[in-house]
């Protein structure tokens, strides 16, 4: 389908409740975007807690979506469809966007599309900078690290991605390890801004094998050693131990990165390839660097999307489904929420399946 299309985007998959409204005609323009965290009512547990944020959801997400219309100096009767995360993610959060569009929907009798939320970030180029197809993609987010191949609104390759924890899980639980704030990425980013790289000397788990998989869980377990012998020897981490270990890390995920993604280049084989990036990990000033130095080392170009398109919102979400509604892709008024939703569901499992199959 051709011509101006507005939709409202909702968006739950984990702690970032948010609505957003996309207007697409030849391009997409964002004409609102909401989205309220909720870092304060997870801070006392180290992490994100799925009941928590699945009632926080449920409790904001019609405020949220109230706020995003007015924002765009619309209302309902103004929009042409509504699209939400129907997975991956926490299924109480996911359950809680999807009811909420479902009513929207039944109420309006609005077209309903159901995204992926992996398939959000993955078009997020598509938003940001028209990026035509196909181009190569870097997901690198809280929970979930993937090479793909975007042909599509609904057709993706994986070259490969993380067979354990991701990048940003990583950090997490390296910031936890140290003592510092959650969410992880940022905190251990700060602290690696006075510490050296050199002095500590962690893996850099599978370079040493051919191939674009990744895997964080053995260096995450270095540095725990690394901490633990400094308290041994020590009584406990001064500042600057706590600073040195954070850039080491750092360097290592950053090294990792760029070597694999030098490797997923060559698999995707273009001339003057796009290379795009992603997900919460993608607003890590060392890592965009680095990438942005393998795509020029290939002749091509780095797309890194604004901070605020790289973390979760719903912008990303009503742009792919305005993609693929323009496909001819819409859902049943019963669109269900989806825990598990691969991508590529021809790629073999990288981590996580089960009987109800691939996560991601």
């Amino acid at each position: 389908m051709t011509g101006t299309l507005t939709f409202l985007g909702i968006e739950s998959s984990c702690d970032d409740t948010a609505a957003a409204v996309v207007r697409a005609a030849d391009r997409s323009c964002i004409l609102s975007s909401v989205v309220e965290g909720q870092v304060a009512l997870h801070a006392d547990f180290g992490g994100v807690v799925p009941e928590i944020a699945a009632r926080a959801h449920a409790e904001r997400l019609d405020i949220c979506v109230e706020q995003a219309l007015e924002q765009a100096g619309i209302t309902l009767s103004d929009l042409d469809g509504i699209a939400v995360t129907s997975g991956p993610g926490l299924i109480g959060g996911v359950l809680s966007g999807v009811m909420c569009a479902r009513g929207l929907a039944a109420a309006t009798g609005l077209p309903l599309v159901g995204v992926n939320h992996l398939a959000g970030h993955a078009l997020t180029p598509r938003l940001s900078d028209n990026t035509p197809y196909p181009y190569l993609m870097l997901l690198i987010s809280g929970g979930h690290c993937q090479f793909l191949i975007v042909h599509g609104p609904e057709k993706f390759t994986r070259l490969g991605g993380s067979i354990d924890d991701a990048p940003g899980e990583a950090f997490d639980k390296t910031a936890k390890l140290l003592g510092l704030s959650q969410p992880g990425g940022p905190a251990v980013a700060g602290q690696a801004e006075s510490g050296d790289p050199k002095r500590f000397s962690f893996p850099r788990p599978l370079l040493d094998r051919p191939g674009c998989d990744l895997s964080f869980s053995g260096l995450k377990t270095a540095l725990l050693r690394e901490r633990d012998r400094l308290v041994a020897a020590q009584g406990g981490l001064y500042a600057q131990d706590r600073a040195d270990i954070c850039a080491g890390f750092q360097a290592a995920v950053a090294d990792v990165l760029a070597e694999k993604t030098r490797r997923a280049l060559a698999l995707f084989d273009r001339p003057s390839p796009v290379l795009a990036v992603a997900g919460g990990v993608a607003s890590n000033t060392l890592i965009r660097t680095r990438l942005q130095a393998v795509a020029v080392e290939a002749g091509g170009t780095l797309i890194a999307p604004p901070l605020s398109l790289c973390t979760d919102n719903a912008a990303m979400i009503a742009h792919a489904g305005i993609e693929k509604f323009r496909a001819g892709s819409i859902d049943p008024a019963d669109l269900v929420a989806r825990p598990r939703w691969p991508l590529d569901p021809t790629a073999n499992p990288l981590i996580g399946s089960g009987r109800k199959g691939a996560k991601a």
